[in-house]
């Protein structure tokens, strides 16, 4: 009976939340279900299981949620984000629409600026590059998510993304976790989706289709769009409805002015991961006072927090003049944040439930006994959980919840390197997290105005086949070679 709890209360989370049903309701009242045909007690499953560790994951990484939207609002209102996919397309010009907005994506989204900012500033770009080259607008959604939503998500060393965030309490680990692996990774996620975003252009332009796109080249319907915010702000740090919110610069900054504060992002997270925190005596950490824990424990989160303040404070100083309002738009880029935290934690302590049930012990024994070693089994737990809660974030932490400190007894044991898992679990967690229920996808196809039917398959590819073949290349590697 627990397990077809389990089964249940996991599939009405999924069917509800896709028709645009609040995760803050869906998640405790699933949770309950689950715990009910468990004949587990309701309210103590409630408050002090799912509300714990729901708590728990705010405490630890509210910081980074509140900067990453803050700062993604200030690059928008400012006019960075748009100045650098200008100053991309000027670079490649329209014969290179597709690597123009790809690599416009990720520069701004490996900088550390919000998904949904990068969504609404690079669909009217993307709208005219590829009018401009006449390409087939269906594609734009999956050039999109290939720059946006893949290797600058999951593989990058450093990327501040959540989801590059949520192992290294578990782990130990800082951002950077296994850098050769995560290079490898990026260029075939990279090389991968442009391969097939060029073959789909060719094949578009042999048959005679062409941009064909009469709608306005605008994002902002899809932000008061109050089904897709609910899909979205389950999926990633950014509420979309906080988008138009605060004044927009008159006047873009220059290209290295806006590109400033994403170097001071990189820059900062680099020296605070290798230079400072390694020289920092935290030794008091281990009072109780502190939470008995370690610098190993919060050292990475620390790192990307003091990056994305860095950087708010050096876009602020060379932008002020292009935030006439300053104060509106900092608490816009506070408000985007506060959503979908308590979605993904929602999220978190809807798997805290589910993972204490006694039947839970059988879903772990099967995850822990597939063929191919703890990598292997690793990856397919964070694909599984991130495929069916529709979210990286909250399906990489629901499995750690689980299962992190049984796979650090196992490095322990065997030897192997918790970089190496950091890195599988990562990329695990951005590749079936894309399926169509994805409050990202939903809302990117929203944004370039088409459709499931006519863009999604082109995402599959560069967001999903692309993540597996990378996942998988890091995993047999990673499991001759060890971590580097």
């Amino acid at each position: 009976m627990g397990i077809l709890g389990i089964l249940v209360a996991l599939g009405l989370l999924v069917f509800l939340a896709y028709r645009g049903s609040s995760i803050l309701l869906l998640a405790p009242a699933c949770a309950m279900i689950a715990a009910l045909l468990a004949g587990e007690p309701l309210l103590a499953n409630w408050t002090q299981t799912f509300m714990r560790n729901g708590a728990h994951f705010v405490a630890q990484f509210f910081p980074i949620f509140l900067l990453g939207a803050l700062f993604g609002k200030l690059m928008e209102a400012s006019g960075s984000v748009e100045s650098i996919a200008e100053g991309m397309t000027n670079a490649l010009g329209t014969k290179r629409a597709i690597l123009a907005v790809v690599l416009a994506g990720a520069l701004v989204t490996y900088g550390g600026v919000s998904l949904f900012v990068a969504f609404f500033v690079l669909a009217p770009m993307g709208h005219a590059m590829f009018k401009a080259a006449n390409i087939p607008h269906r594609l734009m959604p999956a050039a999109i998510a290939l720059g946006t939503s893949t290797f600058t998500m999951s593989a990058m060393p450093g990327t501040p993304a959540i989801q590059n965030a949520i192992p290294m309490p578990f782990f130990g680990t800082n951002p950077f976790a296994a850098p050769g692996l995560g290079l490898i990774a990026s260029a075939i996620m990279l090389g991968f989706g442009m391969w097939w975003l060029q073959r789909a252009e060719k094949r578009a332009r042999s048959a005679g289709e062409g941009y064909s796109y009469e709608g306005e080249a605008s994002a902002k319907p899809a932000a008061d769009n109050e089904v897709i915010r609910e899909r979205a702000t389950a999926s990633r740090e950014f509420d979309p409805n906080e988008i138009a919110r605060g004044a927009h610069a008159d006047k873009a900054p220059p290209v290295f002015i806006a590109a400033l504060p994403l170097a001071t992002v990189v820059v900062v997270n680099l020296l605070m991961s290798f230079v400072v925190l390694p020289r920092y005596d935290a030794s008091f950490l281990k009072e109780e006072h502190w939470g008995a824990t370690s610098l190993a424990a919060v050292g990475g989160v620390w790192s990307v927090i003091v990056a994305l303040a860095a950087a708010i404070v050096v876009l602020i100083a060379t932008n002020l003049k292009r935030l006439p309002t300053l104060r509106e738009t900092m608490g816009a880029g506070a408000n985007a944040a506060a959503l979908p935290i308590l979605s993904v934690a929602s999220l978190v302590g809807f798997g805290a439930v589910v993972a204490a049930l006694p039947a839970f012990e059988v879903v772990k024994a099967w995850v822990l006994g597939i063929e191919g070693g703890p990598l292997v089994s690793l990856a397919v737990a964070t694909n599984i959980l991130a495929a069916l809660t529709g979210s990286a974030s909250g399906g990489l932490t629901i499995a750690l919840d689980a299962l992190g400190p049984t796979y650090m007894e196992i490095a322990a044991r065997t030897g192997l390197d918790p970089a190496l898992m950091h890195r599988v679990a990562v990329i695990g967690a951005g590749t079936l997290d894309s399926l169509p229920h994805n409050g990202a996808v939903v809302t990117l196809l929203a944004v370039c105005g088409t459709t499931h039917k006519h863009g999604y398959l082109d995402i599959v590819m560069t967001a999903i086949v692309g993540a597996l073949v990378a996942l998988v290349a890091v995993i047999v590697i990673g499991s001759l070679a060890g971590s580097f």
